[in-house]
């Protein structure tokens, strides 16, 4: 019986050795069959995704600055403080900006008496023109007549002349021949004088009439020179007159615009007092203030930044390997860390550039020393509006964003 049961001994530990086998040739079948779903899971989740950590969510910073200089009187905002588009932010003294609006009003009223005095000038000296032509013309023609009166006394003279040269001369026969009468005797010595006489007058009848044809003449080379004279001083009224309407209308162009130019300074004056009030010019959070009261601005200077809470988007800055399959308008979800909350978006657009080539320092790779490196591209994602959680969301947050690019 002892010999039978040496048998029975040995076979005990071979079977107890093939339980422990069988058991790891389970644990590892069970590990590759979770490998291989795991494995063949992400391959479907990669076929049907692309997705990120190296995303943000980005918006537009506005950086609010002066447009007028001075000292700030009071600020009104602190910073996280949520502001409405048109709500003060600070106030700068406007004592030297109300002097500038009143000197600027000065200057209109000014500019507006000039205007006033200048503007009739043109009515009365177009007035003053015609007066004076109509004057020199009345008197070329009045000289015009007196010449014509002159030449009708030379030519009245002129027959005058010939009768008393004829009547002299008939007047000097009877003088001789009564002469030769007398020394004969055959006529009295009364006839003798008579015709003496006669002949005495009509001699000084005929001097008297030549000198009176002389002075007409003269009479009517003095008209003729007036004549010309006043020729002259007509056309120069008639070419001076539209000069001087010109002259004035110009002058009163220039006060127009010296009005016009008082109402623009009056403009820009007041446009500057209403700069004293800095106004937010968009809505959203006050992300920077660097401005506290009594400290001197000036234009251009930044003083507070706002974020524009309400217009955010998404930048994930995907790798090049990435963007085989992406295009605008493929659906994403947007996972943020912060509020651990998942949001719906989608792709918009396909930046550009690489971020390398947008750096300050974009890589040289002309030097030999190159090394390839898989570049990331922007892409921006919008966010789908009406969601919850979308007012907690700020520029900057971490986030992960999840493209489906299955065709």
């Amino acid at each position: 019986m002892a010999q039978q049961s040496i048998p029975t001994t040995s076979l005990a530990p071979s079977a107890a050795a093939t339980k422990p086998a069988s058991r790891r040739w389970v644990i590892f079948g069970s590990i590759a069959a979770v490998l291989a779903v795991l494995g063949t899971a992400y391959w479907l989740h990669a076929r049907r995704f692309e997705e990120t950590d190296d995303a943000q969510i980005d918006g537009n910073i506005s950086d609010v600055s002066p447009r007028v200089t001075g000292p700030v009187l009071t600020v009104e905002v602190v910073e996280n403080q949520l502001v409405k588009q048109g709500d003060l932010l600070a106030e700068i003294d406007p004592t030297d900006l109300k002097i500038a609006v009143d000197q600027a009003q000065a200057q209109v009223a000014q500019a507006q008496a000039q205007l006033d005095a200048e503007d009739p000038s043109v009515p009365i000296t177009a007035a003053t023109n015609e007066s004076a032509l109509a004057s020199a013309q009345s008197d070329v023609a009045g000289a015009q007549a007196a010449l014509g009166a002159a030449r009708k006394d030379v030519a009245q003279l002129t027959a005058q002349l010939a009768q008393a040269e004829a009547t002299d001369r008939t007047t000097q026969l009877d003088k001789d021949r009564s002469e030769k009468l007398i020394a004969e005797g055959a006529i009295a010595q009364s006839d003798y004088d008579n015709h003496k006489n006669a002949a005495v007058a009509s001699a000084a009848n005929l001097d008297a009439i030549r000198q009176s044809l002389a002075a007409a003449r003269d009479r009517v080379a003095q008209q003729q020179a007036q004549i010309a004279s006043l020729q002259s001083h007509f056309s120069e009224v008639k070419s001076n007159a539209p000069r001087q309407i010109a002259t004035r209308r110009a002058s009163v162009s220039w006060r127009q615009a010296s009005l016009d130019l008082a109402k623009a300074q009056l403009a820009q004056a007041e446009t500057n007092l209403s700069y004293a009030k800095i106004l937010a010019p968009v809505s959203g959070v006050i992300a920077k203030k660097s401005v506290a009261v009594g400290d001197h601005v000036a234009p251009g200077q930044q003083i507070i930044a706002i974020a524009q809470s309400d217009s955010l988007w998404v930048t994930a800055n995907y790798r090049e390997t990435q963007l085989e399959r992406m295009q605008p308008g493929q659906a994403a979800t947007v996972h943020v860390d912060a509020l651990g909350i998942d949001l719906h978006a989608s792709v918009e657009s396909v930046g550009g550039a690489t971020g390398s080539r947008l750096s300050v320092l974009p890589p040289e790779n002309a030097t030999g020393n190159y090394v390839k490196v898989v570049q990331r591209i922007p892409v921006r994602i919008r966010l789908d509006p009406g969601q919850a959680g979308l007012d907690r969301l700020r520029i900057g947050m971490s986030v992960d964003p999840q493209v489906s690019v299955l065709q």
